[in-house]
């Protein structure tokens, strides 16, 4: 099955975070936006997947171009527009070869490693755009540009990718087939119940995608939980810099 992946996204100025509006049409602007941060964040994910399996031993996900940033060789059209309509969706699999993992102590070593680094990608991006979110806030508000359009197109292009990849790492840590979470902590299962799991990942897959869509809110709630100490961890701290930076400069502190 293709690579499962969900975001949300944060409130924007006109109170919505709907990409698609059935009654108040397409905010374009935002639409851009998201579609360049999807791109990104997924080719982020996928590439990185790519690339630990290459350091693992395994050069197949290589050798089929998938160690690129470049969206279109990781990005399935129709996952894609599931992506702007209902915030779930998927990304073409990538090809891995577990009995190919030579530099891996044990295949499921290998296959831990692989899976952890999709979504540890996501919160690397996640944390430099929250650094570049705050860098342009303060740059904006030293130099009297924080209303301007552009300035306010790129703070939303940040804050936009950091709860985007914030949100697809947390949610792909949940051990659910066929998230990385499964393969990741499925290491603990024993391995015939481990396989046994993993042979009805299609099902398991599309049962669990009727779920997200019809309880998107529980969902919602859940993950925002989760993501509690992640926002301590990351985003605080860097707040908190930048708050002291403002203040030294003689600026409002940013509000966070």
């Amino acid at each position: 099955m293709s690579e499962l992946l969900c975001y949300n996204l944060p409130v924007n100025a006109k109170g919505s975070n709907n990409l698609l509006n059935i009654f108040g049409g397409i905010d374009v602007i935002n639409l851009l936006i998201t579609i360049l941060v999807l791109s990104l964040s997924i080719s982020v994910h996928e590439a990185s997947h790519a690339y630990a399996a290459f350091r693992m031993g395994d050069d197949t996900a290589a050798l089929s171009g998938r160690m690129t940033l470049n969206p279109l060789k990781h990005i399935d059209p129709l996952g894609f527009l599931m992506f702007l309509v209902l915030g779930i969706g998927y990304a073409k699999p990538v090809p891995i070869n577990p009995a190919r993992f030579t530099e891996a102590k044990s295949t499921r070593q290998g296959i831990v490693y692989t899976s952890l680094w999709g979504p540890l990608s996501n919160i690397i991006l996640g944390t430099i755009s929250w650094f570049f979110y705050c860098l342009i806030y303060t740059a904006a508000m030293g130099f009297g540009w924080i209303g301007s359009p552009v300035v306010l197109v790129f703070l939303q292009l940040f804050v936009n990718l950091y709860v985007v990849n914030m949100w697809l790492a947390v949610f792909n840590l949940l051990p659910v087939p066929p998230l990385d979470g499964y393969k990741i902590f499925g290491a603990l299962l024993p391995q015939n119940i481990y396989y046994k799991i993993m042979q009805q990942e299609r099902i398991i897959g599309l049962v669990f995608i009727v779920i997200v869509v019809f309880f998107r809110g529980a969902l919602s709630t859940v993950l925002n939980w989760i993501l509690l100490p992640f926002d301590f961890i990351i985003r605080q701290p860097i707040s908190w810099v930048f708050q002291q930076i403002q203040a030294a400069l003689g600026l409002p502190p940013m509000v966070f």
